[in-house]
């Protein structure tokens, strides 16, 4: 076997162990989600995913290596922005605690099947159209400008998002969970209940943000091993993110500007190597930690002096 079908090997079966492990011991269907147990979580996964980075450098070397880290953060922090639309949805729909865990597994596994579809296609269409690479970079730039001068606190009606207008016309829809099914009888005819919409709404929700990450580790990488792995990674820790970052919408309020400024970097970085200057994997990591960690702390700092004024 390749070193490349030796780590497709080693990832595909850590994931399934770990989300035997996950879902089976650390997720019990009656189990409350404390904050504490979300942290456990997240720390699993994320260590899991810091574990496999190793394993990368030692099996495949040390640039595989930094570019699936430099990937793996970058799905990551915009996992966290991703969360809050999570978190609005819910809230909305009134979706109960107890149908929460289940509802966030499907949207998860809906957004591991479309990303792996988007990967795939995108893959061959830049190995296909090279200049496709450049447009990326135009759209990452122009996004991350955008991101940056918009109003974090801006209230967001879901009741006017376009996604839920399309299934109120289409669907029969009715304005409860159905005791956590998706779909009743009633009178003879079916009816989608809040909970199929929410699962909608997530999935769709996820695949318009994969529209601005895919890109973004296209810039890192077009290695596919390192794109697959990176995005998978970030996208099973989303579930135990949601629970731990639920209660805390408003610490967050900066972090927005951090992403958009390394959305900016990475449509920058695709753009300049049309003039055929390429920046090293390390500056990649360097800006992303940098801004990353810079926005949630300064985001803590000024919660904090909020909260005590």
């Amino acid at each position: 076997m390749t070193p490349e079908q030796i780590t497709y090997l080693v990832f595909g079966i850590v994931v399934v162990l770990a989300l035997v492990f996950d879902l089976g011991l650390m997720s019990k269907k009656s189990a409350e989600i404390t904050i504490k147990k979300a942290l456990g979580q997240t720390i699993f996964w994320v260590s899991l995913a810091l574990a496999f980075f190793v394993f990368v450098w030692f099996e495949d070397g040390q640039k595989p290596a930094l570019e699936y880290l430099s990937a793996y953060l970058m799905e990551w922090s915009l996992s966290i922005d991703n969360i809050f639309v999570f978190i609005l949805i819910f809230t909305f729909f009134g979706v109960k605690n107890d149908y929460v865990p289940r509802v966030l597994l499907i949207g998860i596994i809906l957004a591991i099947v479309f990303r792996i579809i988007f990967i795939s296609v995108g893959i061959v269409l830049i190995e296909r159209f090279h200049w496709l690479l450049y447009v990326f970079g135009a759209l990452l730039l122009y996004t991350g400008v955008k991101m940056f001068s918009a109003k974090h606190d801006e209230e967001t009606d879901m009741s006017e998002n376009a996604v839920y207008k399309f299934l109120q016309r289409i669907l029969p829809l009715v304005a409860h969970d159905g005791g956590g099914k998706y779909t009743i009888r009633q009178d003879g005819k079916r009816y989608y209940t809040s909970m199929f919409v929410v699962v909608i709404m997530l999935a769709t929700t996820d695949i318009i943000f994969a529209l601005d990450s895919i890109p973004a580790v296209f810039a890192i990488s077009q290695d596919r091993m390192v794109v697959y792995t990176s995005n998978i990674f970030a996208v099973l820790g989303l579930r135990s993110l949601f629970f731990l970052l639920k209660g805390a919408v408003n610490k967050f309020s900066y972090l927005q500007q951090g992403i958009a400024i390394v959305l900016v970097f990475i449509g920058l970085k695709m753009l300049v190597e049309y003039f055929h200057i390429k920046l090293p994997v390390y500056v990649s990591l360097l800006v992303i930690v940098v801004c990353i960690g810079a926005s949630i702390v300064y985001s803590i700092l000024v919660a904090n002096k909020k909260e005590v004024s």
